[in-house]
This record gives C-alpha cells, sequence and structure tokens, in this order.
C-alpha cells in the first residue's frame, strides 16, 4: 500500500513537472525542481493519484466489503472535492484580490503586498489523477 501511494504521489509530481516543461518553454530547473518537491495544482492530480492509489490498494488487501475501504473511499471523495472545488475557488479569489490590490496600489500609490494563489484543480486533472493513481495501485498489487 505504501509502495503504491508513494509511486502515485511521485509520477503524478513528475509528470506535472513535465507537461511544465512542454507548456512553459521558459521554465527554468529551479520552477521544474519546485514541481517535483511541493507545488499544487496542474496536471494532474497529485492529490487525486495519491488517495486512489490508497484506496485501490485497500480493496486490493482488505476488500471493498472492508471498512477500512468504505473509510479510505470516502476520505478520497472529501480530498477529491476539497482539490477540486474549495482550494480552486481559494485560489480564483486570491488570483481576484491580488489583480485588484495592484491596480489599486499603482492607481492610489499605496503598497500591497499579493496574497498566496492557491491552486486548486479542474475536473480532467481530478480524472487525470485519478485513474494514474488506480493503474498505479493496480499494477504494484497484481504484480
Amino acid at each position: 500500500m505504501f509502495l503504491a501511494a508513494a509511486l502515485s504521489l511521485f509520477m503524478a509530481q513528475f509528470a506535472k513537472a513535465l507537461v511544465a516543461v512542454f507548456t512553459n518553454r521558459k521554465a527554468g530547473i529551479r520552477e521544474i525542481f519546485s514541481t517535483l518537491l511541493w507545488k499544487t495544482g496542474g496536471m494532474p492530480s497529485s492529490h487525486s493519484a495519491l488517495v486512489i492509489a490508497i484506496s485501490t490498494s485497500i480493496a486490493f488487501s482488505s476488500g471493498i466489503g472492508s471498512d477500512v475501504f468504505a473509510l479510505s473511499f470516502f476520505f478520497a471523495l472529501v480530498v477529491i472535492r476539497d482539490a477540486m472545488g474549495v482550494r480552486r475557488a481559494a485560489g480564483v479569489q486570491a488570483k481576484t484580490l491580488n489583480s485588484l490590490g495592484s491596480r489599486l496600489s499603482k492607481r492610489l500609490h499605496i503598497p500591497f503586498k499579493p496574497v498566496k494563489e492557491i491552486n486548486g484543480h479542474t475536473f480532467p486533472q481530478v480524472v487525470a489523477g485519478s485513474l494514474m493513481g488506480f493503474f498505479i495501485a493496480l499494477a504494484v498489487n497484481t504484480l
């Protein structure tokens, strides 16, 4: 279970770094390492990959009728919903606040410190991460 979860998380972050390199030709080595280690948001969702890998591994080890599988399944739903809903909404709001604050700062000549823009996930990012987590856990648990 640990191997499936760790591999899913690492592979999703690695894929995210590759996507960043191919979509942003100016991505430097610092941005690539930042993405590999701790950057959130983007394609695919490492949150989804991790929780689906854990849930899938528990299904293999304990069965889908077990209490621990039910717990892991609903925990996965909460994590995925949070990544798509709350974190995404907070990120959109932060981006809007930063834009407004920057414009007001220039117009009124007052200092402005931007807030952190948290990156949530879109539905395709969650689907890609979930599929990645499922197939990695499937491979780890059947090999």
